[in-house]
């Protein structure tokens, strides 16, 4: 893989996931093995090792943390390994490590803010999911791509690939967790389109679907592990927040903050206090909403995450119909610093 000429450009696309731009970006993979010695599943299990670890530096510590680290060990160990030869059992297994690392690459880059080079490495995750023969993981891939593309303001972009996602998933043995997390980001973008039904009843579907899962994820592949009820309630909360819901996004995202707390996700437990705080504005409850704010504003400065840095900056735009109120200024007084930064 070139990856000089596959993560050119910072732009983020809209429609890169679909068309011709997708071919030509999945195009750009395609290169003749080395002649090295084969790849063994030895070499796979190594991959796969290291994985954990990558990811729960992102859980605990924000994508901006470890990105760099990630990226020169699949730069110099991984991405060697698809130009060499191999058994087809040994392809497929490679293939599905490869894509499991490049996802969390994607999704470090996008909690980052580098959203062009994340859309570029999940679009290069699919493919590697695809070589893989392995539709929960392409289904999981399409989860992230769904969640960048309704962030960035693109919510129907960010709907067509959550269902494209659940539609993966009807093809194979499915992942419950994964089917529960589609849902979730069904829901939220369905709540950016203002399909308030549409998205209560993905919410509905996202529990029904969670519910089926083993308690601790155990019976789910290691990169569904994160999808839990901590993950899964904050993002209802922002659901039932955008439709306008404030009651049933402070239940839920009292139910995010109370699992984040007791795991010690700092990113998790800011954006679910983020959504609390906003909950207790649309009751104008300006001295809870700031309470909230604060503890935002303490979780963030523990992570390196720029999805937590807009949460706190949202807090303070929805700040701004309360004037010059003192708790206004306190507020975007201890911001200051780290907004700036």
């Amino acid at each position: 893989m070139d990856r000089r000429k596959f993560l050119a450009g910072s732009t983020f696309a809209a429609a890169a996931g679909a068309g011709p731009a997708f071919d030509w970006l999945l195009g750009t993979m395609d290169q003749d093995p080395q002649p090295d010695r084969r790849v063994r599943l030895e070499d796979v299990s190594a991959v796969k090792n290291m994985f954990g670890a990558f990811q729960q530096m992102d859980i605990f510590q924000g994508g901006g943390s470890g990105r760099l680290a990630l990226a020169a060990y699949m730069n110099e160990h991984v991405y060697p390994l698809l130009r060499r030869s191999y058994d087809e059992d040994v392809h497929q297994a490679l293939a599905e490590a490869a894509a499991e690392q490049t996802y969390l690459l994607g999704w470090m880059a996008y909690d980052n803010g580098e959203h062009g080079t994340a859309q570029r490495y999940l679009i290069q995750s699919l493919r590697l999911a695809q070589e893989s023969k392995n539709p929960a993981l392409g289904a999981h891939v399409l989860a992230g791509m769904a969640d960048q593309a309704t962030l960035l303001g693109k919510p129907d972009e960010g709907l067509r690939l959550a269902q494209a996602g659940r539609q993966g998933l009807s093809r194979t043995p499915e992942s419950a967790a994964c089917l529960a997390d589609l849902w979730a980001l069904e829901g939220r973008a369905l709540a950016k389109l203002e399909d308030k039904a549409a998205a209560r009843h993905a919410v509905a579907e996202s529990e029904r679907a969670f519910a089926r899962v083993a308690p601790g994820n155990e019976d789910e592949p290691e990169w569904a592990r994160f999808i839990d009820p901590a993950y899964l309630n904050g993002e209802h909360a922002h659901t039932f927040q955008d439709i306008g819901d404030s009651a049933q996004a402070e239940t839920y995202a009292r139910l995010s903050i109370d699992h984040a707390r007791a795991q010690r996700r700092a990113r998790r437990g800011a954006m679910s206090q983020a959504a609390l705080a906003v909950s207790h504005l649309q009751r104008r409850d300006l001295e809870a909403a700031h309470a909230a704010g604060v503890r935002t504003l303490n979780l963030t400065r523990q992570v390196q995450s720029s999805r937590a840095v807009e949460a706190v900056q949202n807090i303070k735009r929805q700040l701004t119909p309360f004037g010059r109120h003192p708790l206004v200024a306190d507020f975007n007084e201890r911001a200051r610093d780290l907004l700036a930064a």
